[in-house]
C-alpha cells in the first residue's frame, strides 16, 4: 500500500470542542435576544458617557465661571457667546448647556439608582434569608414589616422621608433603600423557604456549621437568580423614583443635578415653546430606564426558563 493511501486511511484526529461553562451558556442564551443586546449596548454607552462627563462635556454646567446669563434659553444649535462651541441641545434659563447638563445628570441618576438598589438588595436579602432560615417569631416580625411597607405607595413613603431628612443625594439614597428593601426580602424569603428543605442544608446543619455560614455560603447562592432579576428591575425603578422626587423639589439639590431636576427646570417654559429644556433630559431618562428594563426582561427569561415565551 502506498504512503498516500495509508495517509488517507488514517483516522482524523478528534477535534477538541470547547467546554460549555455555565457563564458561556448564560452569555449565549442572553445573546439570543437582539432587543436585550441593544439594551445592553445602549446602557453601556450611557454609563460610559456618565463616567467620562467631566472630560467630554463641552461645559461644566454648574461652574458659575463658565455660565453667561445672556445665553439663557438659546435654541438647539445656537453658538455660545465666546464662539467656542455650539449648544447642540440648547440652553436652560441660566445659560447652562443642556448636553453637558444631561451628561452630568446621568452621573447622579445612575449613582443614586445603582447605589440605592445595591444597599436595599443587601439589607432585604439578609432579612429575607433570616426570616426563611430562622422562622417562627423572626419570620413573623420581618414579614409583617414587609407587608406594612408594601401597603403604602412607594412615592408617598419616599416623600415623607425626604420631607423629614431634607434634600441631598445621600438622603435620597436612604429614602429609596427604605422604600425598596421589602421587595428583595419577600423574593429571597420565598426562594429560601424552598431551598431550606434541600438535602445540602440538612447536611450542613448535621455538620454543626454556624448559622451565618449556612445562610450566606450555602443558602444565598441558590437564591441569586431571582435576586439578580429583581435587582436589575429595581435599578430602573429607583432612577424613575429619584427623577420624580427631584421633579417635585424634594430630591437632589440644584448644585448636584439629576435628570429629574433638569426636567423640572424647563417645565414652566414648555407652554412658551422652549421645549428643549425638559424634552431632551426626558428622552435621556426614558432611554436609560427602557434599556435597563430590556436587559432585565431577558435576564428573567434566562435565569428562569419556565418564564420563556
Amino acid at each position: 500500500m502506498s504512503q498516500s493511501a495509508i495517509g488517507e486511511a488514517a483516522p482524523a484526529a478528534p477535534r477538541k470542542d470547547k467546554v460549555e461553562t455555565p457563564f458561556r451558556r448564560f452569555v449565549s442564551e442572553f445573546a439570543e435576544s437582539k432587543v436585550a443586546l441593544l439594551g445592553l449596548v445602549v446602557f453601556a454607552i450611557i454609563a460610559i458617557i456618565a463616567i467620562l462627563a467631566p472630560w467630554i462635556a463641552p461645559q461644566n454646567p454648574y461652574d458659575l465661571a463658565q455660565l453667561d446669563i445672556m445665553d439663557g434659553r438659546l435654541e438647539p444649535g445656537s453658538r455660545n457667546g465666546s464662539d467656542t462651541f455650539n449648544y447642540l441641545l440648547g440652553t436652560d434659563d441660566q445659560g447652562r448647556d443642556m448636553l453637558s447638563g444631561i451628561m452630568y445628570g446621568l452621573r447622579i441618576s445612575l449613582t443614586v439608582g445603582a447605589g440605592s438598589a445595591l444597599i436595599a438588595c443587601i439589607v432585604g436579602a439578609s432579612l429575607g434569608l433570616l426570616a426563611a432560615y430562622v422562622g417562627k417569631r423572626t419570620d413573623t416580625v420581618i414579614m409583617r414589616l414587609v407587608d406594612l411597607q408594601l401597603s403604602f405607595p412607594s412615592i408617598l413613603v419616599a416623600l415623607m422621608i425626604l420631607a423629614f431628612l431634607g434634600k441631598g443625594v445621600m438622603n435620597v439614597v436612604i429614602a429609596l433603600v427604605i422604600v425598596e428593601w421589602a421587595y428583595y426580602a419577600r423574593t429571597v424569603r420565598g426562594t429560601a423557604l424552598v431551598e431550606r428543605r434541600r438535602e445540602y442544608i440538612e447536611a450542613a446543619q448535621c455538620l454543626a456549621l454556624p448559622t451565618h455560614r449556612i445562610m450566606f455560603r450555602h443558602l444565598l447562592p441558590n437564591c441569586l437568580p431571582p435576586l439578580i432579576v429583581i435587582a436589575t428591575m429595581q435599578v430602573a425603578r429607583a432612577i424613575a423614583l429619584e427623577a420624580t422626587l427631584s421633579f417635585l423639589g424634594l430630591g437632589v439639590p440644584i448644585t448636584e443635578p439629576s435628570l429629574g431636576l433638569l426636567i423640572a427646570n424647563g417645565y414652566e417654559y414648555m407652554l412658551s415653546g422652549k421645549y428643549w429644556i425638559s424634552f431632551y433630559p426626558g428622552i435621556a431618562l426614558l432611554v436609560t430606564i427602557v434599556s435597563i428594563n430590556l436587559m432585565g426582561d431577558q435576564l428573567r427569561d434566562v435565569l428562569n426558563p419556565r418564564l420563556k415565551k
